[in-house]
């Protein structure tokens, strides 16, 4: 029998391609300096004028993402796994109910399996010490599809949405209305990140998370203020954005948030003291009536649809980055 070639004698080669950048994660926004974010931003700009173009672009041939699902979803379902086959390269779906994530096997084990046969994988879950410990023992890139505690590729959209309508964000003032929630937390490491100013106005005792407030204060303090009433928080802004007010995992405190909430509902009078020129987003799904009025979310100022568009450009400028490094 002929030996093994030597290539393959001392374990199994990296499934990354020759010259590809050492493995990365993207577990939240603040993994990744202003300079990438910027290019990672004009990559999904150039990727996305091909895509609309009708031109080819398919740099992840043979390439396997793996979408591992502990929270269903249907925007982020179809936005990575369109953009996976739009770039040239295939998907397998995962959830806890047909995979042994749901039974009981470790998390580091499942890690260690899932990365030997797929080349990137995204995780939608609970807590982001999951997602941590699967990064912890993949060898290859790890993607943060959602976290009780962040979504940097929604806040990553909402961005790239901005630019495309205002022109750049720097410098600008973004104002989050509604729960301290996982959105609110990474908008907060976008605006230490990016360098504009974020107002976050959230009824007492739904805050924002208070280590992640202290950051931002202590190494950008201007980038970051809290209001306890939302119309101040809105006076001028440039850009307007909530979330639902009972997210998911949270369904027993309904009622309660109501109420807490209620002067929290993103309004036609917010809207009107916000900059004449303001735009309007929220992540999706929304429930008119409750976070937002609906003469807001579906007037001229919302811009949810090309937001909703957005995740799958800018995820797809993310994996390409995350697999090949920059490119020309």
């Amino acid at each position: 029998m002929s030996p093994l070639p030597t290539s393959l004698q001392h374990g199994v080669p990296s499934t990354l391609p020759k010259g590809a950048p050492p493995v990365r994660h993207y577990l939240q926004f603040a993994d990744f300096s202003r300079e990438e974010t910027t290019y990672i931003l004009e990559r999904a700009a150039f990727i996305k004028q091909k895509f609309k173009t009708f031109v080819r672009h398919h740099p992840l041939v043979d390439r396997t993402l793996a979408m591992i699902f502990e929270k269903a979803s249907t925007r982020t379902r179809v936005s990575f796994e369109a953009g996976m086959y739009q770039l040239g390269g295939s998907v397998v779906h995962l959830t806890t109910g047909d995979s042994q994530l749901g039974r009981a096997e470790p998390i580091e084990d499942s890690a260690k399996v899932i990365s030997r046969m797929t080349d990137i994988v995204m995780i939608r879950t609970f807590e982001q010490t999951k997602i941590e410990a699967f990064a912890a023992h993949s060898r290859v890139p790890v993607i943060n599809g959602l976290t009780n505690e962040f979504h940097p590729c929604q806040i990553l959209a909402d961005i790239f949405t901005f630019i495309e309508h205002r022109g750049p964000i720097e410098g600008k003032t973004v104002a989050w209305v509604g729960d301290g929630n996982n959105m609110a937390n990474t908008w907060l490491q976008a605006a230490e990140t990016l360098g504009f100013n974020l107002r976050v106005s959230t009824p007492r005792g739904y805050e924002v998370d208070a280590k992640l407030a202290s950051s931002a204060h202590g190494s950008c303090g201007s980038s970051y203020k809290t209001y306890s009433d939302p119309m101040e928080a809105c006076a001028g802004a440039d850009l307007v954005t909530t979330d639902v007010w009972t997210s998911m995992g949270f369904e027993a405190e309904n009622e309660v948030r109501r109420e807490a909430f209620a002067a929290w509902r993103v309004s036609r009078e917010m809207m009107a003291v916000a900059a004449p020129n303001a735009l309007f987003m929220h992540c999706l799904p929304a429930h008119r009536g409750e976070e937002v009025e609906a003469e807001v979310i579906d007037g001229p100022q919302s811009v949810v649809w090309d937001e909703a568009e957005n995740r799958m450009h800018v995820q797809k400028a993310l994996m390409e980055y995350l697999l090949l490094g920059r490119q020309d």
